[in-house]
């Protein structure tokens, strides 16, 4: 019983550790250097799954094999124009090398603090060869005014506007390529990509510039609303043209119907004076007499008016 138990001890002392030392895993979303007595030795292990090193002797380093991020603290930088600003930059990157890396490195906080001395000189020179409205904007899109929907006082007037030759989208791929050839292939780093997350005006500059955005704004308000004066006045005159159309062709079908009225009217009249003429005077005379003569009226007429010559023949009582 006493070897037995002795046996067991030696296992859990001796082998387990032996194995645990001997065996190790890699992750999918990393990879790994193996030193020996702090000396880097073989290629660097990429393939996830079980592996094997020498026990005790050897160590296994970790390294990401994800993209990672980098956010720089804000530089004060003067632009080509002499304007002072603040630029906030971020970037992306992984390594690629791990052995590299190991060596050139050591770790990713050693790696942090060299982007930080090599992505802000970059940023550094690519601005500070620019004037601040290439850093600033991208495009001249929003000035953009078809000149020929401008009325005509607005259309000869001259407005000054910067144009965009650079931009910052330009602006931050010079701050990329400035970074990378920087980089040494002996770093194992690959620098996915750079971004200027915030431009932020010093304050003697803040003013001016918001004066300057200002009456920018007002210009191209200016011409907007000039090109919409245009749009109305050329609508408003179309609209008066079709409603003088609509208007002549309604006089027009209406006299048309009123002359077909009429004629039909005197076709009417000649058919029951022709017919029977005496009848139609007799009915004419009515007619006359339903007209002129009313409740309160009084009729004077000789008894040789044409007009009496009916009355002539009524009975009266």
């Amino acid at each position: 019983m006493t070897k037995l138990l002795t046996a067991l001890v030696i296992v859990l002392v001796v082998v387990i550790p032996t194995l645990t030392s001997t065996f190790y895993t890699v992750r999918e979303d990393e990879q790994v250097v193996i030193t020996e007595f702090g000396r880097a030795v073989g290629k660097p292990i990429t393939d996830a799954g079980l592996h094997i090193k020498k026990p005790f002797i050897q160590t296994v380093l970790r390294f990401s094999k994800r993209i990672l991020e980098w956010n720089g603290l804000p530089n004060q930088i003067t632009t080509k124009d002499k304007r002072f600003v603040w630029v906030d930059t971020a970037a992306r990157w992984k390594i690629t090398d791990a052995l590299a890396f190991y060596r050139s490195q050591g770790n990713e906080d050693n790696a942090q603090s060299r982007l930080d001395d090599i992505i802000d000189s970059a940023t550094r020179d690519s601005i500070t060869a620019q004037l601040l409205i290439e850093v600033i904007r991208n495009s001249n899109r929003i000035l953009s005014v078809n000149p020929e929907l401008l009325m005509e006082e607005d259309r000869n007037a001259s407005v000054p506007t910067e144009e965009i030759e650079v931009g910052r989208e330009q602006v931050t791929q010079m701050v990329l390529e400035k970074a990378n050839q920087k980089l040494s292939k002996d770093f194992g780093i690959e620098l996915i990509d750079v971004q200027i997350k915030r431009v932020n005006y010093v304050q003697e500059v803040q003013q001016k510039v918001f004066v300057r955005m200002i009456s920018e704004r007002e210009q191209i308000a200016a011409r907007y609303t000039s090109e919409g004066a245009g749009e109305a006045a050329d609508i408003k005159g179309q609209m008066k043209k079709e409603l003088e159309r609509i208007q002549s062709n309604a006089y027009k079908q209406a006299e048309q119907i009123k002359g077909e009225a009429d004629a039909e009217a005197v076709r009417i009249y000649a058919d029951a004076h022709n017919r029977d003429p005496e009848f139609y005077a007799f009915l004419q005379t009515l007619e006359t007499y339903r007209v002129t003569i009313g409740n309160n009226s009084k009729l004077f007429l000789t008894t040789e008016s044409d007009l009496y010559k009916y009355l002539k023949k009524v009975n009266m009582k």
